[in-house]
């Protein structure tokens, strides 16, 4: 099948056209000469790009969040609580399983007890993810189901949940998902993503976060129906068989080093300034750590470590020089390990990231949320630790390829929004050019994935035709300047992924 899409701007150029064919961008040129194609589809007036990838996704819960109990932006704790009564009314005697609630936004500043969410859940099972997705609220109808969660670190009478109790309840809630429940949730997600212009989304899988039967289901999902790839990745200490076994893209993703800021478990060097008797919690032993990454170099796949806080990235920094220092730099440079959100990293620590090949998995959604005076990150850490959190030019300095995600469902599914947040970065410091911010929500999410073909992400004759087009004639850096001051994104037209249509316009 040999596509026409004509009459759109190409880099910065108007009155172009692409021919695809098959999976494969052929032809790049002026409208009138464009050769004869099987569809043509007229996007006069809009703008081409590369697809987007969103780089750090979960798939089930974002699905649930979108079709379901969803407490983002809810302005106060009787809010949360309402949203609450009204689901467990429309879905009576079903899990409520929900997440996005922020104590640190409302009046009350504090979370709900297990008394308020048995009374709002109407006495049947509840699990509520804080925002962060670290810990969690939950009733006395689940955590009767889970007694021994009682007796782990992190479990709080009042049924705010941290650690290993939230661990413990969070698989019990997904446990009660049905598989019916699950493929839709699944399905609401990738549908959601070919709207907003991406074509692939990477996976964070594991044992705590859903579960090797959810991954499966997904991976089915994403072969047998068409929509945006799934590419896989699989967090659990020292698990790299799983890899080949369902060929995941590596071994890695949200393998937890430690927690979050919002829930005082990103593991620090110096204590939370509002919360003066913890440092958060480090997960693993530097072994550990250096074990797991002496495995996936050995084997050559790609590991990969979630950590937020100085003190978790520091303990992966030295396991990187541990390993390093074994089977030499260029072995460790092959694998192109991935750190997720890599949030407060220190000088020393990028230097041997970019060294050694490390992709930047990062969020840029989180410094929109939480950056910035009065807010989160310097509430929980005081202004000026707050003032160096994602520092995205840092990373671009340090020769870090970067990769934009959302974590949906902890921030939203929205491209744009990433790019925005990037190149509007509260720390003037830290923010990137347009075309920074483009690479890395395009053909960063290819490269953190080890995709082999150079040309992927990019839009010239021989690439994989992955691409998305806006309704817009705005020049793309003018686009992106209205959208850091606050203005509407422009609709997708149209989502290709490897030369098909999975959104918009069909034949003309």
């Amino acid at each position: 099948m040999r596509t026409l899409i004509s009459d759109v701007t190409v880099r910065g150029r108007s009155d172009l056209s692409v021919v695809i064919d098959g999976s494969r961008i052929s032809w790049i040129g002026p409208t009138g000469q464009a050769p004869s194609a099987d569809q043509t589809i007229d996007l006069s007036g809009s703008l081409l790009l590369p697809a987007f990838v969103d780089a750090h996704v979960h798939a089930t819960a974002t699905g649930l969040s979108l079709a379901g109990l969803d407490l983002h932006g809810t302005r106060s704790l009787p809010d949360a609580l309402d949203r609450i009564g009204a689901h467990a009314d429309a879905n009576p005697g079903q899990l409520v399983f929900g997440t996005g609630w922020d104590e640190t936004t409302w009046p009350e500043r504090r979370a709900p007890t297990r008394v308020e969410l048995d009374a709002a859940s109407r006495g049947a099972p509840a699990y509520l993810a804080r925002v962060d997705v670290h810990s969690a609220v939950v009733s006395t109808a689940l955590l009767d189901r889970c007694p021994e969660a009682q007796h782990t670190s992190g479990f709080d009478a009042g049924g705010h949940l941290r650690l290993e109790a939230h661990h413990v309840l969070r698989r019990a809630a997904q446990e009660a998902i049905s598989p019916g429940q699950r493929r839709a949730a699944q399905r609401t997600t990738r549908s959601r993503a070919a709207t907003l212009g991406i074509a692939a989304i990477h996976e964070m899988a594991g044992p705590d976060i859903s579960g090797r039967e959810d991954l499966e289901s997904l991976l089915y999902l994403a072969q047998s129906e068409p929509g945006p790839e799934v590419l896989g990745y699989w967090g659990e200490l020292g698990e790299t068989d799983i890899v080949a076994e369902l060929g995941l893209a590596g071994a890695g993703g949200d393998l937890f080093c430690d927690g979050a800021f919002g829930s005082h478990t990103a593991a620090l060097h110096e204590p939370y300034q509002d919360a003066t008797h913890t440092s958060g919690n480090l997960y693993f032993t530097d072994e550990h750590i250096a074990d797991h990454l002496r495995q996936a170099t050995r084997a050559r796949q790609q590991a990969g470590f979630h950590c937020i806080g100085d003190a978790a990235i520091d303990q992966i920094a030295r396991a990187f020089e541990i390993v390093a220092a074994e089977f030499g730099d260029l072995a460790v440079r092959h694998c192109r390990h991935r750190l997720e959100h890599l949030e407060m990293p220190s000088g020393p620590a990028l230097t041997t990231f970019g060294r050694l090949g490390v992709v930047a998995s990062v969020q840029p959604a989180f410094d929109a949320a939480w950056g910035g005076l009065g807010r989160m990150y310097a509430a929980r850490l005081g202004a000026k630790r707050a003032e160096g959190l994602n520092p995205l030019a840092g990373f671009a300095a340090s020769g870090i390829t970067i990769a934009f995600g959302s974590d949906a469902p902890v921030t939203a599914i929205d491209p744009w929004g990433a790019i925005a947040a990037a190149v509007g970065h509260r720390t003037p410091a830290s923010r990137v050019s347009v075309g920074q911010a483009m690479v890395a929500a395009t053909v960063g999410g290819w490269r953190a994935q080890r995709h082999p073909d150079p040309a992927v992400g990019r839009i010239e004759v021989g690439a994989p035709a992955h691409l998305a087009a806006w309704a817009t004639d705005e020049p793309l850096p003018d686009l992106v300047a209205a959208l850091v001051d606050g203005a509407d994104q422009p609709p997708c037209a149209l989502t290709v992924v490897g030369g098909q249509i999975i959104y918009g316009v069909q034949d003309q």
